[in-house]
């Protein structure tokens, strides 16, 4: 990474001290390497939070943040080893963790013990993450009675430990001009993917045969999935984290793909749902155009000043009124609402905060009040309908359909974007693209 590359996290390292206040300093560690099985492990991912501050990508590395240091900002992390490299890949090192990625200074991960107690003497607050790893939790206890023991040499421990997530998740929750540019082309890749499953799907194709065409397309482009996917054919449409993905898609059914690329460690998110044939059938598609009716309302509804919760109170009254003319629910429509009955048909929420994780960081609520919308920040907008296969309340032409459509759209200062917005979702869109 060149140091002009840098200059995001620099600015944001900066910002942290802004908040952080004189005489702090804050310690932060990205995350573990995990094992698949055996000798087989995952690839490995920075920390959000970590990676958020640093854009340091390797495993065992610690960043330390201090105020009032003409230091600011010390890296610790793994030295150059020419044999480890041959086997596992090239490192930073010490000499590269300044050069590359503008530390002030750099130390090896084996000096954090010996180096932090210098780092930490004499600070007034301590932020760090506590609670996340039991074992860093106790090594910074240790750390801070080994200044105590030492206070008659004028060592003098942090009188006050503040959780860290409380300044960096509030700082993560709006996006800066990068992360904003690093989302778009997620969403970008990630609708070329869509796009590619609608042309490509056919009757009888295996589900994971489908994901497989939207994995080429995400990994051709530099990016790896943001989560697990979704390819859920008929009845799978209404298991709502189903990823099995082993099942044949049949002819006549709905196919929901609810699917996203990461490019960069930022997260794209977009559920699309369209017949494995080509053509909604009538049920299919009165269903369909009602979820996407409370899905463009709901995004009309995501704009400075309305607070979190009214895209989704917008798309549970148009979904309750819909599922009652189509005789799906009965009753008052208010009434209906105000006990829930929907939930037989929609018992999930209509977005998520949305960034470096898809479930992304960042409070729904200010002082108990849902927080109102502002610009730049990123939410999903996904209604849905999901008729049990089982439910024998409603007529059998019903059952077995699931539907969810979601778009991740960006707050912007006069209204907002639908960064997905080009995976097509009307009806006539779809099956036009699917050459019926």
């Amino acid at each position: 990474m060149t140091l002009a590359r840098q200059q995001p996290f620099a600015s944001r390292r900066a910002r942290l001290l802004q908040h952080m206040g004189d005489d702090a300093i804050a310690i932060i560690g990205t995350r573990a390497e995990m094992y698949r099985n055996r000798d087989a492990d995952y690839r490995f991912r920075a920390d959000s939070s970590f990676y958020y501050l640093t854009g340091f990508a390797e495993p065992e590395a610690m960043a330390v943040i201090q105020s009032g240091s003409e230091q600011p900002y010390t890296l610790f992390c793994r030295e150059r080893n020419r044999e480890m490299e041959i086997w596992n890949g090239l490192r930073a090192g010490t000499e590269g963790a300044v050069s590359q990625y503008a530390a002030d200074q750099a130390f090896t991960i084996e000096q954090l013990d010996e180096q932090i107690i210098a780092l930490l003497s004499g600070k007034k607050r301590l932020y760090v993450r506590l609670g996340q790893d039991e074992a860093f939790d106790l090594r910074i206890i240790g750390w801070l009675k080994k200044i105590a023991a030492n206070q008659r040499q004028g060592g003098q421990a942090p009188i006050e430990i503040i959780q860290l997530d409380s300044l960096l998740d509030e700082m993560r929750l709006f996006k800066d001009v990068h992360e904003i540019d690093l989302m778009r082309r997620a969403a970008h890749i990630s609708a070329q993917a869509h796009v590619r499953a609608m042309q490509t799907v056919k009757p009888n194709m295996m589900e994971y045969a489908l994901e497989a065409e939207v994995l080429y397309v995400m990994q051709k482009n530099g990016c790896q999935t943001a989560y697990n996917s979704i390819v859920g054919g008929g009845a799978n449409g209404c298991i709502l984290h189903y990823v099995e993905n082993n099942q044949t898609l049949k002819d006549g059914d709905l196919v929901l793909i609810d699917a996203g690329a990461e490019l960069d460690h930022y997260a794209a998110d977009i559920t699309r749902t369209f017949p494995v044939n080509g053509t909604f059938s009538p049920e299919q598609k009165a269903l369909y155009k009602l979820v996407l009716k409370a899905q463009l309302a709901a995004i009309e509804a995501t704009i400075p000043g309305n607070h979190y919760r009214v895209p989704h109170e917008t798309a549970v009254k148009i979904l309750t009124t819909g599922l009652v003319e189509l005789g799906l629910l009965q009753g008052d429509v208010e009434e209906l609402i105000a006990n829930e009955a929907y939930r037989q048909f929609y018992m999930h929420g209509t977005g998520h905060w949305l960034g470096m994780d898809v479930h992304d960081v960042g409070s729904y609520k200010l002082n108990n009040e849902w927080r109102p919308y502002q610009a730049g920040m990123v939410v999903t907008v996904e209604p849905g309908l999901y008729i049990a296969p089982d439910d024998e309340t409603v007529e059998a032409r019903w059952r077995g359909i699931g539907i969810r459509i979601e778009d991740d759209v960006l707050v912007t200062g006069s209204g907002n974007e639908v960064l997905t917005k080009d995976v097509p979702k009307t009806v006539e869109e779809i099956e036009k693209l699917m050459g019926k």
